[in-house]
């Protein structure tokens, strides 16, 4: 995924190094206006530059963040769907959790309350709320739900998915036994980070100096629920930056699968983000982008040969 450098510059330099090679010109900081045919040719308008007429064009711009970022591409017939955030993070404004920044679970498993999205993975607790492939996971799923609910959300947590409140509580109430000596703050046996730990135990009202054995039982359910069913109130998504990707775009039924030609505008093609097209966390973006604009170019040199 990543080359050896860990550096997006080498994909840049990859890239240009190969248009240089076949001596394709790099127009920078300029926007298509518009997109028109003339007879078999394609007629393209940007500002004040002369772009030559195009037998095909391949529209591979990414995703656009508004509904009217789109006009030059509907004026062609085609159908946008509308575009809202995916992959964001969730922020919970003044949470007492974010104080625990940097602190990561490697398996948690998060629900949206009154939906049935679900994912379960590693999450990141941040300075603005939670992060970590499980959220951006359920992010992307439920991309337009919660677009929709204008990010004002219920998000349940339960930071051991082996267990479920009434089998943490059992094992809770053993502990009273086993360990009644010793105090509740201790390195917990649960495998979860010692911070969060101790997190949940103050949001039982427990002290980390208690000893086991004078944990009330009302407290100890109190942890179980915590543990298993943490519930905080998401009141938006990502804060420091632009989300990483944007659903919606160009309809796919308007578009052939086998060659992403138009199917509304012969030798139009499309590529990435500017179709209807995204995907979860790990790099199926990216590899959504590398294929299909290797179908499209793949494509277009088949119909200019033949």
């Amino acid at each position: 995924m990543f080359p050896d450098t860990d550096s997006s510059q080498t994909i840049i330099n990859c890239l240009i190094r190969e248009a240089n090679h076949y001596g394709i010109e790099i127009i920078l900081n300029t926007a298509v206006d518009s997109l028109q045919r003339s007879g078999a040719q394609w007629l393209l308008s940007a500002g004040n530059r002369n772009i030559p007429s195009a037998d095909y064009v391949c529209i591979a711009c990414g995703g656009f963040s508004k509904a009217s970022q789109f006009n030059w591409l509907e004026a062609l017939g085609h159908s946008i769907e509308p575009p809202v955030p995916s992959l964001f993070t969730f922020n919970l404004p003044k949470h007492p959790i974010t104080n625990l920044m940097g602190v990561s679970v490697e398996q948690a498993q998060v629900k949206l309350k009154g939906t049935k999205l679900e994912q379960t993975g590693p999450v990141l607790i941040t300075h603005w709320g939670l992060s970590g492939p499980a959220i951006l996971k359920l992010s992307a799923w439920g991309a337009r739900e919660l677009a929709s609910a204008n990010y004002h959300f219920t998000a349940l947590i339960n930071w051991l998915p082996v267990f479920h409140e009434q089998s943490l509580a059992q094992l809770l109430q053993q502990w009273r036994i086993e360990k009644s000596a010793q105090k509740t703050g201790s390195r917990n046996a649960l495998g979860l980070p010692q911070r969060l730990w101790e997190f949940l135990l103050t949001a039982s009202e427990i002290s980390p100096d208690w000893k086991w054995a004078d944990v009330p039982s009302k407290a100890m359910n109190k942890l179980a629920k915590h543990a298993c069913n943490f519930e905080v109130q998401v009141q938006g998504k990502t804060t420091f930056k632009e989300e990483f990707v944007t659903a919606g775009g160009i309809r796919l039924s308007e578009v052939e699968t086998t060659t992403l030609q138009s199917k509304l505008q012969p030798g139009l093609y499309f590529a990435g983000e500017i179709l209807d097209v995204d995907g979860i966390t790990g790099g199926y973006n990216f590899q959504h982008a590398w294929t299909s604009s290797f179908i499209a170019a793949q494509s277009i040199a088949a119909a200019a040969a033949s």
